[in-house]
C-alpha cells in the first residue's frame, strides 16, 4: 500500500540508526525515531489541507454564515448550523462576537448553540492531526460524532426554551436591530452582495490562513510531539493499560473530566494522543479526553459567561460532557 510519508519514516529511522547509532527498538532510539517521524508529516499535513480548507472557507464569510442561519427553526437549523460549523473558523477569543451577532440576527438560540459547539470541536486542524496520525477511519467516526453531539445538544437547548438564562443585553440588541427603520435598513450592506472573489484571491486567501495556521501552532504542534515521543518510547505500556485501558470502565468518564478544565492547544493534544493510543489506551477514551480539551476549553467558557447566565453554561458544559463521555464509551465499542 503507498504511504505518502514513507520518506519521513525512511529519513528518521537512518539518522537514528545510521548517523547516531541507535537501535529503534531502544527507549531512545524509540523516542526520536517517534519526534522526527512525526514533526515533518504532521506539518506537512497543516501546510497542505488548511491551504484547501481556507481556500474553500473564502466561500463562507462570517456574515454569510449568519445569513445563512437566520430564520431557521427546530432541527432542520440545528442540522445546518452544525454542519457549516465544520467549515468555518471559529476560536475562543471569538465567542461572544459570534453567539452575540447570531442571536441579533434571528437565529435560535439553539441552532446558535450547534454551530458554536461543532466549529471547535470538529475544526480544520482536529481533522487534519486525526487523518495523518489515527487514519481515515477514525477521522470520519470522529466527524460523525462531533456533528451528531453539536446537534443534539442544540436541539435539547432549544426544547428547554432557555433564552431566560441569556444575558438581557443580548436581547436589546436584539430588538435594536429588528426596530431599524427601513430608511436605515436600505444601507445597510447585504452580506450575499459582496464583491465576488476572483480564484486567484480566493487561493491568496487560502495560502495566508495556512501561513497563519502553521505560524500560531507550530511550536505547540513541535512540544506535543516532543511529549509524545518521551510517552512511545519511556512510558510503559502496562502503566498505561492498567489505568486507562479497556478494563477500566471509569477511564473515559476520568478523562473526559480532566479534559473540561485543561487549557491546551489542540495541535499539541493530538500527537500526545497519537502516543497513548500506541501504548495501549483505548482510541475511544483517547478521543473523548481530545473532544473534551477541543469543545470545552476554558477559556471559552470564560468569554461565554459574559453574555450567558450561569444556569445556561451548567446545561451547555453538562450536555457537552455528558455526550462526550457517551462517545468515548461508543467509540471503543466500535473501534475494537
Amino acid at each position: 500500500m503507498f504511504d505518502p510519508f514513507y520518506p519521513f519514516d525512511w529519513l528518521a529511522t537512518q539518522i537514528v540508526t545510521k548517523l547516531l547509532g541507535l537501535e529503534i527498538s531502544s527507549h531512545l532510539g524509540s523516542s526520536l525515531h517517534f519526534f522526527l517521524y512525526d514533526v515533518p508529516k504532521v506539518l506537512t499535513l497543516l501546510i497542505v489541507i488548511s491551504f484547501i480548507v481556507g481556500t474553500f472557507q473564502s466561500f463562507l464569510e462570517p456574515e454569510r454564515v449568519r445569513s445563512l442561519l437566520e430564520g431557521k427553526r427546530t432541527f432542520a437549523g440545528n442540522v445546518l448550523a452544525a454542519i457549516v460549523g465544520i467549515v468555518t473558523p471559529f476560536c475562543s477569543c471569538s465567542a461572544v462576537p459570534l453567539f452575540i451577532g447570531f442571536l441579533e440576527a434571528g437565529v435560535p438560540l439553539g441552532v446558535t448553540f450547534s454551530y458554536l459547539m461543532a466549529a471547535p470541536m470538529v475544526n480544520e486542524v482536529a481533522v487534519i492531526l486525526l487523518w495523518g496520525l489515527f487514519g481515515l477511519k477514525v477521522t470520519l467516526i470522529y466527524i460523525g460524532f462531533g456533528v451528531a453531539l453539536a446537534i443534539v445538544s442544540g436541539y435539547i437547548i432549544g426544547l428547554l426554551k432557555l433564552e431566560k438564562w441569556v444575558e438581557p443585553f443580548v436581547w436589546e440588541l436584539q430588538k435594536s436591530r429588528q426596530n431599524m427603520a427601513p430608511a436605515d435598513k436600505d444601507h445597510d450592506e447585504d452580506p450575499l452582495e459582496s464583491i465576488e472573489l476572483t480564484w486567484k484571491q480566493r487561493f491568496e486567501q487560502g495560502r495566508f490562513q495556512s501561513n497563519e495556521i502553521v505560524r500560531s501552532v507550530w511550536v505547540y504542534v513541535v512540544l506535543g510531539i516532543a511529549i509524545g515521543a518521551g510517552i512511545h518510547g519511556y512510558v510503559p505500556t502496562d502503566f498505561i493499560v492498567k489505568y486507562a485501558g479497556a478494563n477500566n470502565p471509569f477511564a473515559v468518564p476520568i478523562a473526559v473530566v480532566l479534559g473540561v478544565p485543561l487549557y491546551a492547544n489542540i495541535a499539541g493534544v493530538m500527537p500526545i494522543t497519537e502516543a497513548l493510543v500506541n501504548k495501549g489506551m483505548p482510541m475511544g477514551t483517547v478521543l473523548a479526553f481530545t473532544m473534551a480539551v477541543t469543545a470545552l476549553s476554558f477559556p471559552e467558557i470564560v468569554i461565554l459567561k459574559k453574555v450567558l447566565q450561569p444556569q445556561l453554561l451548567a446545561v451547555f458544559v453538562g450536555l457537552m460532557t455528558m455526550g462526550i463521555i457517551s462517545i468515548g464509551y461508543i467509540f471503543n465499542a466500535l473501534l475494537v
